[in-house]
């Protein structure tokens, strides 16, 4: 028996344009004598569909939509796709209206429906706010092989594996009681840094511990700002990987089981990323990419200050819509030094990219003259400071809206977590490509794209980094050291530790009350910011749930 897995990009709610690329890969399984192919999780409409679920007219036409995919699959072959399907019993027991579903189909019939049963409510996943859990094993038979359905979440609580169970039931240990011959599961699992190593660790042990095969189809591309990355792949029963897909691009893979063997044979494993930062890499640009292209929006223009930032969100925008796409605006001010200048303009001629000058001097007269009659006699700070930041964003809004391109913001996460970034200023913008990428590590990835010839320049890479907001400004006027402030950041915030844990750990106790007092009162920042990618397991984005009107003050003894 041969089995595809077609790794599809889907676009939310394009309903249509979904149906199309089953339909698609579904003739050309026909073609290769393929018997059944598998889609991702959601795959009719898209992962995840969040409120469009709430329309009546929605489901209805997905549903619609399932049934004429139904009728023009060619013959001989059956697709399981991801699809919601109405919970009949919602209004007389009680429950949720919906089930995050898998139909299968074949003869232009749908013959069974699966439901999820473990739905997932931590992170950026709240699927218990439309969706009823499954209740039994999903199994099917196919020309005598007994197949277990899996979908997404259903995969992840192996209480051996992780050490506890997050539900009280296993869903792979309920089909391999079954007796069936191998699993697959159907998948929408967003992308995080080194997350696929644990997915391969996780279904090898599941392979093993069950003792039969299992296939891992997943959804790749950009939807907001979640990344999914792919790397659909397959386990003999032996926990071997046996085949793997291309990470961050649609990719088919055919896997071929014998019968005989009760296993698969081996197939083609495509190379993971050579390392971290290529892989970010990667998720970046694609994360980009889709935003621009779902979203309508063939161009990108950003601010170009010469600073490692806006140098690598240039480069991320460049491979992501092409050179000839994006648009670079310089804004310099008294306080900008001719080095940075002359550093956003080699980037630019590095990568081949259009740039545009506005000097802000004379705007910055206005508004001084303006702002006199409240301002006279007070000393320059931080409203002055900022007025320069938002002069930049509202030329870059006009650009934007002038010509209909997208404005991505160039913020990173430290600078996010701890505030320092100007609201209505640069932080205006329809998408934050770095705002889960930590300072330290926004220059391991220009020092890997520098691996073999010179793209950030060199300048920009060794010069100390300012926003060149008042003369001689350096970042660690305000700020500590990053490779400091990122080890804070990254046990506060990832590793959940207190205050007297990470001082422990031989940071300053004043310096790590700061910034635990700046990440709570920037809140109100984050809230109104444009959405940023999600590349760790703890994003400031759709999975951050923190109060803006709060007491809590972290301390490093709650009796001080």
């Amino acid at each position: 028996m041969k089995i595809a897995i077609a790794q599809l990009n889907p676009t939310i709610g394009d309903l249509q344009g979904n149906a199309d690329k089953i339909l698609k890969a579904s003739h050309r399984a026909a073609s290769e004598g393929v018997r059944l192919l598998l889609t991702p999780e959601l795959s009719l409409c898209g992962y995840p569909p969040r409120d469009l679920l709430l329309h009546p007219s929605f489901v209805e036409t997905m549903a619609q939509q399932l049934s004429q995919l139904a009728s023009n699959l060619p013959e001989g072959l059956a697709v399981l796709v991801g699809t919601v399907e109405p919970n009949a019993g919602a209004v007389s027991t009680g429950g949720k209206p919906l089930f995050n579903s898998v139909a299968l189909i074949e003869k232009s019939n749908i013959l069974k429906v699966f439901h999820k049963r473990l739905l997932p409510t931590y992170d950026v996943f709240d699927e218990d706010r439309y969706f009823e859990p499954g209740n039994e094993p999903n199994q099917f038979e196919l020309d005598g092989v007994r197949i277990g359905v899996t979908i997404c979440e259903d995969l992840w609580n192996d209480e051996e594996f992780w050490g506890k169970r997050t539900y009280n039931l296993n869903p792979i240990a309920d089909l391999a009681q079954a007796g069936v011959d191998f699993t697959i599961n159907l998948s929408a699992s967003p992308y995080t840094v080194g997350k696929q190593k644990l997915r391969e660790a996780m279904l090898k042990h599941g392979a093993v511990r069950f003792n039969q095969p299992l296939i891992y189809a997943n959804q790749v591309g950009g939807n907001d700002d979640l990344i999914f990355d792919g790397a659909s792949l397959a386990i003999d029963r032996k926990g071997e990987l046996i085949a793997r897909a291309v990470s961050f691009e649609e990719d088919w893979v055919v896997l071929e089981y014998d019968s005989e063997k009760q296993d698969f044979e081996k197939s083609s494993i495509a190379s993971a990323p050579e390392c971290k930062e290529a892989e970010l890499w990667s998720a970046l640009v694609l994360g980009v990419r889709d935003y621009a292209r779902k979203c309508g929006f063939s161009k990108i223009v950003l601010g170009l200050s010469g600073g490692i930032d806006s140098s690598l969100i240039a480069a991320i925008a460049s491979e992501a819509v092409g050179k000839d796409n994006v648009l670079g605006i310089l804004m310099p001010s008294p306080y900008s030094s001719d080095h940075s200048i002359q550093d956003a303009l080699a980037l630019a001629e590095n990568l081949g990219i259009q740039t545009q000058t506005f000097p802000i001097g004379t705007l910055m007269e206005c508004f001084d003259h303006t702002l006199d009659p409240l301002f006279a006699g007070t000393p320059f700070g931080l409203a002055e400071e900022n007025l320069q930041s938002r002069i930049r964003g509202t030329l870059l809004m006009a650009v934007s809206n002038k010509f209909g391109h997208l404005l991505v913001s160039t913020g990173n996460k430290s600078e996010v977590a701890v505030g320092y970034c100007t609201l209505y200023g640069d932080m205006n913008g329809g998408l934050a490509a770095i705002a889960d990428v930590p300072k330290t590590q926004v220059y391991k990835l220009c020092e890997w794209l520098n691996r073999s010839t010179e793209i950030i320049p060199n300048n920009v890479l060794s010069k100390p980094p300012s926003a060149e907001l008042k003369p001689d400004q350096k970042d660690q006027d305000s700020l500590p050291e990053y490779d400091v402030l990122d080890d804070i950041l990254d046990r506060y915030l990832h590793q959940h530790q207190s205050l007297a844990e990470i001082v422990a750990t031989g940071h300053d106790a004043a310096i790590v009350e700061r910034v635990a007092k700046l990440v709570r009162i920037a809140e109100f920042k984050r809230k109104q910011a444009p959405p940023g990618l999600k590349v760790t397991d703890r994003a400031f984005g759709t999975g951050w749930r923190m109060p803006i009107a709060s007491r809590w003050i972290a301390q490093i003894s709650h009796n001080s």
